[in-house]
């Protein structure tokens, strides 16, 4: 993941590069629903699908404090590139742009400001949206897993159906919960390997 070379004006922006080829990035992009849900800054109370590519949204943004039920439209611009509308709130698109890349393709998401006036902008700076760069880092750790694991029902179910529906805080804490049963187990068979070496 790295920095982009250039972006609109009033705008924040990341490049994400990933092992997914073009093809599988592009269809891994048509769940826009799973896209939001990886930002480890947003908690998602209610996702709701008003038409094709419309949804209401009900979140909170741990990054700046916001809550918010807000429409969302999903804009096709071109095959490999789409943007996401917001019909309220300082922040008006989310754009996202898929290119070919070395040894898979790159994803570049960019947040755009810019459609409001400037004595507007600077009025409600707090709504700034600051989860960029940990969405990023997060879409590239999951698209890796993706690449390495995606083809198996198992994983593409317990990802959809548990994982991503999970709020961000109870990920972590499943996760400190699995790493907690793993060092238990592992410090068990230790304890169970001196017992059988001290008793044979």
């Amino acid at each position: 993941m790295n920095t982009a070379a250039a972006a609109p004006q009033d705008a924040s922006w990341v490049v994400i590069d990933t092992p997914l080829s073009l093809a599988q990035l592009r269809l891994f992009c048509g769940d826009v629903e799973r896209l939001y849900r990886i930002n480890p800054y947003l908690e998602i109370q209610a996702w709701q699908m008003l038409a094709a590519g419309a949804f209401r949204v009900s979140w909170r943004n741990l990054s700046n404090g916001q809550a918010a039920t807000i429409e969302l439209q999903r804009e096709p611009e071109s095959e490999n590139a789409f943007a996401v509308a917001y019909a309220q709130g300082i922040k008006r698109r989310t754009q996202f742009r898929l290119e070919p890349a070395p040894g898979g393709s790159r994803f570049v998401i960019t947040d755009v400001y810019a459609s409001l006036p400037e004595a507007e902008r600077v009025s409600r700076i707090a709504e700034v949206d600051k989860s960029l760069t940990a969405w990023a880092w997060a879409l590239h750790a999951h698209l890796r897993r993706e690449h390495r694991w995606g083809s198996n029902p198992l994983w593409r179910w317990a990802m959809r159906r548990f994982w991503l529906p999970l709020r961000p805080a109870a990920r972590r804490i499943t996760m400190l919960i699995v790493l907690a049963s793993l060092a238990e187990f592992a410090l068990f068979l230790l304890v169970a390997l001196i017992w059988w070496i001290e008793h044979r």
